[in-house]
């Protein structure tokens, strides 16, 4: 009997110890991996909508009214691409107050631009040589014209006008006339402001109406917003639309607008010149130094277009 408890005890002492055996881990042994790889979820991200981009130099002539179309008029459109067209355009000479001076050989057409520069006479009282390019044509509303202006940076009224009469009887709108380079001290608003106005003036009794604009008032995506009258050429242009409304254009937006007190009953010229007085209005004197710098004294035009409103 003794030898069969001993013969127990050794069978059940053999079933524990491999039990334990199979139960233990094997410090040394790698944990199992699995064959397939887990992978975070992917967020897809919705594709951004591009904002639209508005080609502002596509938008003038502005939409013309229902039954109405725009037509070129060739004699007051101009690349300047070749050379001084004498067929559309000529250079009166008259003169403002002391110290201009209009001289015919500081207008001209080169390099893809008609270009009037303003130079120094330091010997004689009218020491700013300038001068002025007029249309041979003339036109009535409605019209639109515009033309790409780059000014000469030096304190003086770089102008973009129409006008057809004298100081006593005159129509006038003047579309711009911009000084970038103020030397008063006292408009300092002057290289962005676009001073556009209109003066209906008959027997000396003088009508006039200020329409001007701050080009850093353009639309945010405008390009050309904040960007002084020299650094680029700027489009400016009139939508002269009936006897008393006239609508001012900048780099494709509206700017000022002005009423007349009276109708505008006259076809005008188109007029680019550039000219300085000592007046606070204007910006002040030109500095005769600047007159000497070949890369600030010229006013550019790089082209101008102008339509006439028809019936379709």
């Amino acid at each position: 009997m003794k030898h069969i408890y001993l013969i127990a005890s050794l069978i059940s002492l053999m079933v524990f110890s491999c039990k334990k055996d199979n139960n233990s881990i094997d410090e040394n042994t790698p944990a199992e991996v699995s064959e397939e790889p887990t992978t975070d979820p992917v967020t897809e991200t919705p594709e951004e909508t591009a904002p639209e981009v508005v080609d502002y130099t596509t938008l003038t002539p502005p939409t013309p009214p229902e039954g109405m179309k725009w037509v070129a008029v060739s004699e007051l459109t101009d690349e300047f691409n070749d050379t001084f067209d004498t067929d559309k355009w000529f250079k009166p000479l008259w003169n403002y107050d002391v110290p201009v001076n209009m001289k015919a050989e500081n207008a001209g057409v080169a390099d893809g631009n008609l270009w009037i520069k303003a130079t120094l006479d330091d010997t004689q009282e009218r020491w700013f040589l300038t001068s002025r390019v007029q249309s041979k044509a003339q036109i009535n509303y409605p019209i639109y014209t515009e033309s790409s202006i780059k000014t000469a940076h030096i304190s003086a009224y770089n102008t973009f006008w129409l006008n057809n009469g004298d100081i006593s009887d005159r129509n006038e709108i003047d579309i711009i006339e911009n000084n970038s380079k103020p030397s008063c001290d006292c408009q300092p608003d002057f290289p962005w402001q676009m001073n556009s106005q209109y003066f209906h003036v008959v027997d000396g009794d003088t009508r006039r109406n200020k329409g001007n604009f701050d080009n850093r008032t353009l639309s945010d995506d405008n390009p050309l917003k904040g960007v002084k009258w020299n650094e680029e050429y700027h489009t400016v242009g009139v939508y002269w639309k009936d006897a008393k409304n006239i609508q001012f254009y900048l780099d494709g937006e509206p700017a000022g607008s002005v009423v007349s007190e009276r109708d505008f009953t006259r076809d005008l010229n188109v007029i680019w010149d550039l000219w300085t007085f000592d007046v606070d209005w204007l910006g002040g004197l030109a500095v005769k130094t600047d007159l000497t710098d070949e890369t600030i004294n010229t006013m550019k035009v790089d082209w101008i277009h102008t339509y006439q409103l028809v019936v379709e």
